[in-house]
């Protein structure tokens, strides 16, 4: 079976053709949002893809630039996504520094905590506009989406309530941290 980020690949290429420097910043902005990737790993995943004939590519000569390639999803390629698609996923596992560091972190004052706390929710409350001016521009009515649409549109809801569900959280640790740091409640090594 693939890999996953040959899955995205292969979602991106569902659109039609598309350069690896084209996908790379499709990457970067929508399926990059919930599957991160290097442009350097999109390329190596491409020549994999195209060695077992998921996808094919083609050279287009340009006059004022180099050549460039353009990538299709084969036949082949459609097949095994969909055979992909028919298998169940697992819950995929959490990877978060700021966990990591919050269940420690009795180890160290509030204050450094709280301070990367409010940096996190900035940075939440940041994705969360762009998501919703997406919302905006691409799904004005959610009421008339076509087919296709509305798997984006509901890929987009899962990242709204996504974020909306840290700054909650950020606002509820915030809360609990700021508190303790005005008791001057001790922060006691077990």
């Amino acid at each position: 079976m693939i890999l996953a980020l040959a899955h995205a690949i292969l979602v991106a290429l569902l659109d039609g053709p598309s350069s690896g420097y084209d996908l790379a910043k499709r990457f970067d902005g929508s399926v990059g949002f919930f599957w991160d990737a290097s442009h350097q790993q999109i390329y190596r995943e491409l020549a994999k893809l195209e060695a077992n004939d998921i996808i094919i590519s083609e050279t287009v000569q340009q006059e004022t630039r180099p050549n460039k390639k353009l990538y299709a999803i084969t036949e082949l390629g459609k097949g095994r996504l969909a055979e992909w698609m028919h298998t169940p996923c697992e819950l995929s596992p959490i990877k978060d520094n700021l966990l990591v560091k919050l269940f420690g972190g009795y180890i160290v004052e509030p204050a450094t905590l709280l301070q990367e706390l409010r940096q996190h929710r900035k940075q939440h409350q940041t994705r969360l506009v762009e998501y919703q001016a997406i919302e905006d521009r691409f799904f004005p009515d959610a009421e008339a989406l076509s087919d296709k649409s509305v798997y984006q549109y509901l890929t987009l809801r899962n990242g709204i309530q996504y974020e909306q569900g840290w700054l909650r959280w950020c606002d509820e640790a915030l809360s609990t941290l700021q508190s303790r740091l005005e008791t001057n409640t001790p922060n006691a090594v077990e």
